[in-house]
């Protein structure tokens, strides 16, 4: 599933493409893909519709139109591609956005979702659907005290925490395992018994391997995404009983809140309190 350096990379990849078009027609090719309003409504509502702004908001890609807002979640295997001129649909295409855009040969913005789990909302009430999240991770609202003090506050394992979206909004199983690790936190380790010093480990990790994988346009880890080199660059995500860059140690898979967790026994242990 793509996580924020991957979902940030689609939103700017197409930012500067689609910006001040207009929105002529939809097709809507998988009626299931909208979340809200009816396929009928959603052909009514965004036609004519000029993109202001696209941005992403934890998973979700945000398109700002003039009247509404177009939410897209790419889940397992979604992804928006720009096209030019007439093109035949592809086989995975589930909604397909025809744009006016007189100054460039790109006319068309499809979503492409191969197992069909994306969703798309067109709203004029996006915290409706936003208003839950958590604090982005690259935003000054996320501090090592933040991280601190709301890791004391529950108790539980701190991997399936940083996965809730509520908690802390965009880090997934990929980040989340490769931040455990550089902060030396072993994935079941409970939220409460964190140390200042630890969250403030943590947090360190947590904005670097964003950043870091932001700048390598993500993570190409199956056959869905590709273009991102992320992955070359893996310390213990994706490399069960291989060696630990740190210490020599064959990294571990284990199951942690139903997710596959990958880590080092030797740098991360966990602590008895």
């Amino acid at each position: 599933m793509p996580e924020l350096p991957e979902v940030e990379t689609v939103a700017r990849r197409i930012e500067k493409d689609v910006v001040g078009k207009t929105i002529v027609s939809a097709d809507v090719r998988w009626a299931r893909t909208l979340a809200t309003p009816s396929v009928k409504k959603f052909k009514e509502q965004i036609k004519g519709q000029k993109i202001k702004a696209v941005s992403r908001r934890a998973k979700y890609i945000h398109i700002l139109l003039e009247n509404y807002n177009l939410l897209i979640h790419l889940r397992m295997s979604g992804d928006l591609l720009l096209r030019t001129g007439k093109i035949k649909p592809e086989k995975h295409d589930r909604l397909i956005l025809d744009l006016k855009m007189p100054n460039s040969g790109i006319s068309q913005l499809a979503f492409n979702d191969t197992r069909k789990f994306g969703k798309v909302w067109l709203t004029n009430q996006p915290e409706k659907f936003l208003g839950k999240l958590g604090p982005e991770p690259l935003e000054k609202d996320f501090t090592p005290q933040w991280l601190y003090e709301n890791l004391r506050k529950r108790k539980r394992q701190i991997k399936p925490l940083l996965l809730d979206q509520t908690f802390l909004a965009g880090v997934g199983n990929i980040y989340a395992d490769e931040s455990l690790h550089i902060a030396k936190i072993h994935p079941q380790a409970l939220s409460n018994v964190v140390t200042l010093k630890q969250a403030e480990a943590l947090h360190e990790a947590i904005v670097s391997v964003l950043k870091e994988g932001i700048r390598r346009n993500g993570a190409s880890i199956d056959w869905v995404y590709r273009g991102g080199e992320y992955q070359n660059y893996f310390r213990v995500y994706d490399r069960e009983d291989e060696a630990c860059m740190v210490c020599g140690t064959k990294i571990k898979k284990i199951i942690v809140g139903q997710r596959g967790t990958h880590f080092c026994p030797k740098c991360q242990k966990v602590e008895r309190k």
